[in-house]
């Protein structure tokens, strides 16, 4: 029954995940601008996924692109003078939770956009140091880094960010060795334009440096203390990095991962759980006279073909409408080879041929070549112009002690029935990073492990997914038996419950807040939603299906197609809706059993 369909289907997805960029950014399109702004007036504002998780759209009345600082200042300026509420907006708008939408009543409201705010890199090679326009794409800034022949040493695995956005959010890579993977752990002074009384013309530019105890806040600042303009971030000589990828099994690594850690300066893990697969990053810094010219360009980031990216898509429907484990387990082990068969996106040169593969740090640090293309044939795959990959991603970050047995507890999950683990490998397994403590008010207070996990997304927020009690027992399991703390600019609005009380500095954050803007200007509803950590006093029909709360009846999943909120079971505590057949059909009617 499976077995020429199973074919076509794993060639398809290799060829989806592991097609050369180099052939297809020739006929590739690059994003869209986040601001779509209607010709009889209004602007929405999107992510990059084209749906927030509400799936309600962000409105305001007009977007602004300054150009220089002192329009900045203007702009906030002028938006206090009028009462407006104000969110900085980039050219790339990676985050998932609504954090740069500015309120419901758009029309008191104003977007400012940097995306033309990216004129200057000042690089101090004298003193390790470059100071660089917040709108500024990570990439440019990498590049003018590595022209004067200096590293910078932290970047995330995705470099469509700009640096504003990625510090005000907690952006990262993977390091416990230094000050570490974050990169707001190497900023050492930032320029914040804030509100102002009138006698100071409504706005004012303020400086901080590495002693001012304001720096700790504005770091990490998720835009709610006024508009980043300049960041300034330390840097080290230039270094090549040497990289090898293992792929051997996953028994114990959950007892080793530290060990990992500490032996390898950007050592990471990937888990693909359904697979019993561990893939071990041996990645470290080796002198620049090493030879070697070799880019990371990691496939889940690279171009794909529009038509594949649609029927990949189209074929993980069909498996989540016809509860098809073993569809979805034939793609699962078709990424798992594919990933290993090209490197996971490593190049020697123009492809991959062996490890290791030694290239310069900013060569290896970060990727996203679906970014930089121009035509119409393929695009990134999660395009939302394209109807391609939908995926939630859950991002927990973890007191280093406590890791292991969470991964110990998803072992028993796993254990009862492994297939149910296939849809996160079809995406990219649990990805697990290394972060050090940090002085930042809303960074991390101790060593941390930071997990990452992408899994399907329904295209209608009714519509109940394959398995979707093992995700929300994962996320639960992490966020409230473990206490992990979610990522500011990834996961469901479930994962932020409570988030108010595991940061030691929270109130010092707010505190800061108070101070740099009395009147809540760089606030919304939303962004307090996701910073207080408050679940909606009135949970609807259906609201656990995407996370938007915890169900405690059975209205709150999707009884009439069999779903029901059930305990979990490993973590009792959780509640998950979970499918039962024996309890699906006519025995519901708009909701109610009969």
């Amino acid at each position: 029954m499976y077995t020429t369909w199973n074919w076509f289907l794993g060639v398809l997805h290799l060829v989806t995940w592991g097609s050369s960029s180099t052939l297809l950014t020739i006929y590739a399109m690059p994003p869209q601008s986040p601001v779509q702004c209607s010709t009889t007036g209004g602007c929405t504002l999107y992510n990059s996924y084209g749906v927030w998780g509400d799936r309600k759209d962000c409105h305001a009345p007009n977007v602004t692109y300054p150009t220089t600082e002192q329009e900045l200042r203007s702009v906030v300026a002028y938006a206090n003078q009028n009462k407006l509420k104000v969110k900085v907006v980039t050219k790339f708008s990676h985050t998932i939770p609504k954090l740069a939408c500015p309120t419901s009543n758009s029309e008191a409201s104003l977007l400012v956009s940097t995306e033309k705010y990216n004129s200057n890199i000042v690089v101090d090679k004298d003193n390790l140091v470059v100071t660089v326009d917040a709108g500024v794409g990570l990439r440019e800034l990498i590049d003018k880094v590595e022209e004067a022949g200096l590293s910078l040493v932290a970047a995330p695995y995705w470099e469509g960010v700009s640096v504003g956005g990625l510090i005000s959010t907690g952006a990262h890579g993977s390091s416990w060795w230094g000050k570490g993977g974050a990169v707001h752990d190497y900023v050492i002074g930032l320029s914040l334009i804030v509100p102002a009384r009138p006698s100071e013309g409504y706005a004012k530019i303020i400086r901080l440096e590495a002693l001012d105890p304001l720096l700790n806040a504005a770091k990490v600042s998720l835009g709610l203390l006024g508009v980043i303009s300049k960041v300034k971030l330390s840097l080290e000589r230039g270094f090549k990095r040497s990289v090898t990828y293992n792929f051997t099994n996953d028994d114990h690594f959950e007892d080793v991962f530290m060990n990992h850690a500490k032996k390898y300066e950007f050592a990471d893990i990937t888990w693909y759980p359904s697979k019993n697969t561990a893939v071990y990053r041996y990645d470290e810094r080796v002198p620049l006279n090493v030879s070697g010219n070799g880019v990371y360009d990691f496939i889940g980031f690279q171009s794909n073909l529009i038509l594949i990216s649609k029927s990949i898509r189209a074929t993980e429907k069909t498996f989540e409408n016809t509860r098809d484990v073993k569809g979805k387990c034939t793609l699962a082990t078709t990424t798992v080879a594919a990933k290993k068969l090209v490197g996971n996106g490593l190049k020697n040169g123009l492809i991959f041929t062996g490890y290791p593969v030694i290239g310069q740090q900013g060569k290896m640090q970060t990727s996203g070549s679906c970014l930089y293309s121009s035509s119409s044939f393929s695009t990134c795959a999660w395009d939302p112009r394209i109807n391609g990959l939908f995926f939630y991603e859950t991002t927990a970050i973890f007191p280093a002690p406590k890791f292991g047995d969470f991964i110990r507890d998803v072992k028993k999950l796993r254990d009862l029935n492994p297939e149910n683990f296939c849809g996160v490998d079809v995406y990219n397994g649990f990805l697990i990073r290394f972060i050090k403590a940090s002085g930042a008010y809303l960074g991390q207070s101790e060593d941390s492990v930071v997990v990452d996990f992408n899994y399907y997304r329904a295209s209608e927020a009714s519509t109940p997914r394959l398995n979707q009690d093992v995700w929300e027992e994962v996320e639960q399991m992490a966020f409230f038996k473990y206490g992990a703390k979610p990522h500011w600019a990834k996961n469901r609005n479930l994962a932020f419950l409570d988030v108010q009380h595991k940061y030691p500095n929270f109130n010092r954050f707010i505190a800061a807040r108070k101070q740099l803007d009395p009147q809540n200007m760089f606030s919304s509803e939303w962004s307090d939603e996701i910073l207080f950590g408050k679940e909606a006093a009135n949970k609807g029909d259906g609201c656990a299906l995407e996370g938007q709360c915890m169900c405690s009846e059975d209205r709150h999943c999707s009884p009439e197609n069999g779903y029901f909120c059930k305990q979990g079971l490993v973590y009792k505590e959780a509640r998950v809706c979970r499918y039962s057949q024996s309890l699906s059909g006519n025995e519901y009617f708009y909701g109610i059993r009969y």
